[in-house]
């Protein structure tokens, strides 16, 4: 069974960091796209940043660019999110997702292009 697990949210004051983890088991991470995506309280789930398989290319939310950086290590079957100058408005469940179709070129930030998901990870920023 494929697996997805986010790991690393918290709560941090405004202005901290935070580096969030997305490991997959049974699911060769090489092959997949992943995309991280957030979901506030009442709100719908919003497109935060993108990796093509090969890591070459990388695209984020204009909310959060210059502030968070996707990295992957295929060797750990791991995507990393680092986060920096965090927000109160950053508070919210993050997701990751694996994606093959076409590499998601195009589509990244559209959630329902995603194959698997996470459970999700909370980050908290307090002001």
């Amino acid at each position: 069974q494929v697996q997805l697990v986010e790991s690393g949210g918290g709560l941090v004051q405004a202005g901290g960091s935070l580096r969030l983890s997305c490991a997959a088991s049974r699911l060769p991470f090489i092959n997949y796209a992943v995309g991280w995506f957030r979901q506030a309280p009442g709100k719908e789930r919003e497109f935060v940043a993108y990796i093509s398989r090969s890591g070459g290319r990388t695209y984020y939310a204009d909310s959060v660019k210059g502030r968070f950086t996707i990295s992957r290590d295929d060797a750990k079957n791991t995507v990393y999110l680092q986060m920096n100058s965090l927000k109160p408005e950053d508070t919210a469940v993050y997701y990751c997702g694996a994606g093959q179709k076409n590499n998601l070129i195009g589509s990244y930030s559209n959630w329902q292009e995603y194959d698997y998901w996470g459970q999700g990870t909370q980050v908290t920023v307090s002001s």
